[in-house]
C-alpha cells in the first residue's frame, strides 16, 4: 500500500506541474481591467481651477457644476461638499466615440444626463438609468485652498 500511495501523489504531483503554467496564464488574462467599462480614450489631464473664481459660480454651492475643457469630451465638475469636488468626463461611457456622445447637468439640475442615448447618471457619477451600465470616468481631484487640480 505505501507504494500506492507514492505512485499517486507523484501521478498528482505531474497532472498538477503540467497544469500550472495554464492555471498562471489564465488567471494574468482573467486579472485585466475590464471593470471600467468600454475604453475611453486616454487624454492627459492636467488642469487647475480657482474654485471661488467669478468663472464658476455655480461651484460655491454644494451641487453646483461646472464644464472645463481637457479630457477627451471635457470635464465636468461637480461640488459634492466645499472640500470635496468629483470629476467626471463628460465622454458617455455608454458609447464614448459617439460624435453626440456628452453628459450634462438635467434642467432639473437634478442628476447628469447623455442626450444621445438617455442614459442618465447621479452627481457621484453613478448609474441612474441607460442603456448604459457603467458609471463615469472619474479624474483625480485635490484641493489646496482654492485651487482644484485635476489629473489622471
Amino acid at each position: 500500500m505505501p507504494g500506492t500511495m507514492a505512485a499517486n501523489r507523484a501521478r498528482a504531483f505531474t497532472t498538477i506541474s503540467k497544469l500550472l503554467p495554464l492555471l498562471v496564464l489564465l488567471t494574468l488574462f482573467s486579472c485585466s481591467d475590464n471593470s471600467n467599462g468600454p475604453l475611453i480614450p486616454d487624454t492627459l489631464v492636467s488642469e487647475q481651477i480657482n474654485v471661488t473664481s467669478l468663472q464658476y459660480p455655480m461651484l460655491r454651492q454644494d451641487g453646483g457644476y461646472a464644464y472645463l475643457q481637457g479630457g477627451y469630451k471635457g470635464i465636468m465638475v461637480v461640488r459634492q461638499n466645499a472640500n470635496l469636488y468629483l470629476a467626471f468626463e463628460r465622454a458617455c461611457p455608454y458609447d464614448p466615440t459617439s460624435s453626440c456622445s456628452g453628459v450634462e447637468a438635467d434642467q432639473s439640475n437634478l442628476f447628469i444626463v447623455d442626450k444621445c442615448c438617455s442614459s442618465q447618471f447621479n452627481f457621484q457619477g453613478g448609474v441612474m438609468s441607460g442603456p448604459t451600465v457603467y458609471g463615469l470616468k472619474q479624474y483625480k481631484t485635490a484641493l489646496s485652498g482654492s485651487i482644484l487640480y485635476i489629473s489622471n
